[in-house]
């Protein structure tokens, strides 16, 4: 009896369909069953074949080489994953296979994957796909009982391979003549050069910005504070002496209760999390990166099979997504959870006009949870904070509005307005769901906040307590975070002067995908383009250096977005794969050419007087992804060696973590509080105190980090090792 074949994209994955299909035979790479044979890709099998494929004299890098523009694109098979594949392949040329399920993630990048596998090991059967949005056995058979045929994605995948194809075109080629040019490590890509514009762009503000004094003056009533207001609504004063002036003619005075408004208000609910939404809101409220944040949302997706999938730029669910409401909230009636889900039920019907829009989803609805068994107690400390965030989220969109009544008064003082509001709150509503949790959502300066206001009236009389003239300081815009850095290459056109590129941008994806933006932002740091301080992101000299020097359209918000948006018109019939690609080719070889031309300089400021062991450069200090580098300037050399990197260790003194310098015998723990300890005495204290050698080694966990190589090769041989570890 023929069987049909299921690709999965992991073997996790493989192994959770493979026990619904009632499949238990494991095999090489693969799990049988009566009807079914699932197997499973290790992330990608296949990938764009290096420019040494096409020409030999590609192994060198020279710029009278470029632009590399082959007629066409090759496929090659990924040695690290090699064994995987050569399983793959005898599978689908088996006379036992009839026909295949593509079970690959529900996106671009999995119909990628797929897609490369199948044309490489030469399938030509018939094809299904599977797609869904969770990972729940009922979403699985759900989604067997409803195969669609491949064909139907076939654009999704012409949009995928011409995504790839243009990152091959313009990155490797630009990434040569930078480095051939400047005799540097250096490297350029369409989404990565204009988000890491960003952050150069922002700098430059900041170094420019020049700081102007500026006063507001308060009075104190006794029961609340008032601030003064000109005639346009402004409370700064730029002027000292005026503000000594109001201070000096209201001083002893009393006030008159001129304006007293009251307003009834509602605030409707945020909406459902996206990708991106998720990423900035456990930055900010758990400083977790946007990468790690993707990977506790991957595994509550996968593993707990407790959120739905995580790649998604959509905020909404559609109709028959609503009608799974009742049970989300029921398997999520557990813990703090049970009473807020539980109320909702009771409640019944839904209030679902905040979370379902047809119109509104893409490819895959917003992130909510599923309406399977969950277990928290299997869920590690950050999966559950990530887990809570999307819970109270999900409560609150289904939650009727904020009501309160906002009153504002006006306060006349010797012929000097002064302004205070307050707010009643009338039904909490959506903000139930976070209880005390939830940070205020005035974010203005100290002038005129929330506060409790006394019963008044208008024409009362007001005794003014104390009044002050309190000086302060206008401040540089702040530095980027990843939440904000994910709102600015989400919104690129927030950050433009320019009124037609802001309404152009307007209409588009922004930078990159809300898949694509965390290995992104983790790439700058890789190439040492930007280091984290604190939370900050910050450009390096190398990094401004390559904006100046990288050609202008490069640089471009817009640009890159409308590529974006031509790959999502692809992906739906509407626009032409090759005629995408045909004007990448174009568009390298005109960056290649700008940056043949260039007079500008790139000159290495962080040189050592040590020299690379291995070719006898002089070797660069670097700031890796968690602690200082050595490293060879050189790329086919590719020397590096770490100087000092952060442990987990905590200092005695003052419990910051602390960093370790030296080799073997002299490895040393260094505080910045001043406090040293060598690593025998530490392991020795350690001991005394009753901690075991796991504990100890723990501690000791990032000494291998190299920084984060910058190295595709090196970034799919991790990919396959996770993989693999998970067999």
């Amino acid at each position: 009896m023929a069987k049909t074949l299921v690709l999965t994209e992991k073997p996790s994955v493989g192994r959770d369909i493979a026990k619904v299909l009632n499949c238990n035979q494991k095999g090489d790479g693969c799990i049988s069953g009566n009807r079914y044979i699932v197997t499973w890709a290790l992330g990608h099998l296949v990938t764009l074949a290096e420019p040494e494929a096409y020409n030999e004299k590609y192994k060198s890098w020279t710029m009278d080489d470029l632009p590399m523009l082959p007629e066409r694109m090759k496929l090659v098979v990924i040695n690290q994953t090699a064994k995987q594949f050569k399983v793959v392949q005898a599978l689908m040329k088996s006379c036992d296979i009839s026909d295949l399920v593509i079970a690959t993630d529900s996106g671009r990048e999995g119909e990628l994957v797929a897609r490369w596998i199948m044309q490489k090991a030469g399938w030509n059967k018939p094809t299904k796909r599977l797609w869904i949005s969770s990972q729940t056995d009922k979403a699985i058979k759900e989604g067997f009982a409803s195969l669609r045929p491949a064909a139907e994605y076939d654009n999704l995948y012409k949009s995928a391979q011409a995504r790839a194809e243009a990152d091959w075109l313009v990155g490797l080629n630009v990434t040569r003549a930078l480095t051939c040019k400047y005799n540097a490590q250096l490297s350029a890509g369409r989404v990565q050069t204009p988000t890491l514009a960003l952050l150069v762009e922002r700098e430059q503000e900041i170094k420019n910005f020049v700081p102007k004094d500026y006063w507001t003056v308060q009075i104190n009533t006794g029961g609340f504070t008032a601030t003064w207001r000109d005639a346009k609504g402004q409370s700064k004063i730029f002027d000292k002496e005026k503000a000594e002036a109001i201070v000096a003619a209201i001083s002893g005075c009393e006030g008159v209760l001129k304006t007293v408004t009251r307003e009834y208000k509602h605030q409707a609910p945020p909406a459902a999390y996206d990708l991106t939404e998720l990423q900035r809101d456990a930055n900010k409220k758990y400083a977790y990166t946007a990468k790690q944040t993707l990977s506790l949302m991957q595994s509550l997706y996968e593993t707990h099979k407790a959120l739905t999938y995580p790649r998604t730029d959509s905020r909404y669910i559609t109709d028959d997504v609503a009608a799974t409401l009742v049970d989300r909230l029921q398997s999520i009636a557990i813990g703090n959870y049970k009473e807020l889900a539980g109320g909702l039920i009771r409640k019944r019907p839904l209030s679902t006009k905040y979370i379902v829009n047809n119109a509104k989803v893409t490819d895959h609805h917003a992130i909510i949870p599923t309406d399977g068994q969950i277990n928290l107690t299997q869920f590690s400390p950050e999966e559950r904070n990530i887990f809570d965030l999307v819970v109270r989220r999900f409560i609150a969109v289904l939650s009727p509005a904020f009501e309160y009544e906002e009153t504002k008064i006006g306060i006349m003082v010797n012929k000097q307005e002064f302004f205070a509001k307050g707010k009643i709150v009338k039904n909490p509503g959506w903000k139930a769901a976070y209880g005390n949790l939830l940070a205020s959502d005035d974010e203005n300066d100290d002038e005129e906040r929330e506060q409790s206001l006394p019963p008044v009236k208008q024409g009362d009389r007001i005794k003014i307590v104390s009044v002050q003239a309190k000086g302060s300081k206008t401040k540089p815009p702040a530095r980027y975070n990843e939440a904000t850095l994910l709102t600015a290459m989400e919104n690129p056109a927030r950050h433009m002067e320019n009124k037609e590129l802001r309404e152009v941008l307007e209409t588009t994806s922004g930078l990159g995908t809300p898949a694509t933006r965390a290995d992104i932002i983790e790439k700058l740091f890789s190439s040492f383009y930007a280091e984290r301080r604190g939370k900050e992101i910050v450009p390096t000299s190398k990094g401004i250096q390559l904006i100046g020097i990288v050609p202008a359209e490069l640089r471009s918000a817009e640009l890159t977005a409308r590529w974006e948006q031509t790959l999502a018109l692809i992906s739906k019939g509407k626009a032409r794969d090759q005629v995408f690609i045909d004007d990448m080719r174009k568009y390298a070889t005109k960056l290649v050419s700008t940056v043949k031309v260039s007079e500008l300089k790139f000159v290495h400021d962080n040189v050592t007087r040590q020299k690379c062991p291995d070719c006898g450069q002089f070797l660069l200090d670097v700031k890796g992804k968690k602690g200082r580098m050595l490293i060879c300037p050189d790329r086919e050399c590719g020397y590096r060696k770490s100087v000092s990197f952060e442990t987990n260790a905590r200092c005695p003194n003052c419990h910051k973590k602390l960093e370790m310098r030296g080799d073997g015998d002299n490895q040393m723990f260094v505080c910045i509080c001043g406090y040293r300890e060598k690593l025998s005495d530490f392991k020795k204290r350690k001991g005394e105190a009753g901690a075991n050698k796991a504990e100890v080694r723990n501690y000791l966990n990032n000494q291998t980090d190299t920084g984060g190589a910058n190295s595709a090769l090196a970034e799919q041989l991790a990919k396959w090792k996770e993989s693999h570890s998970k067999q």
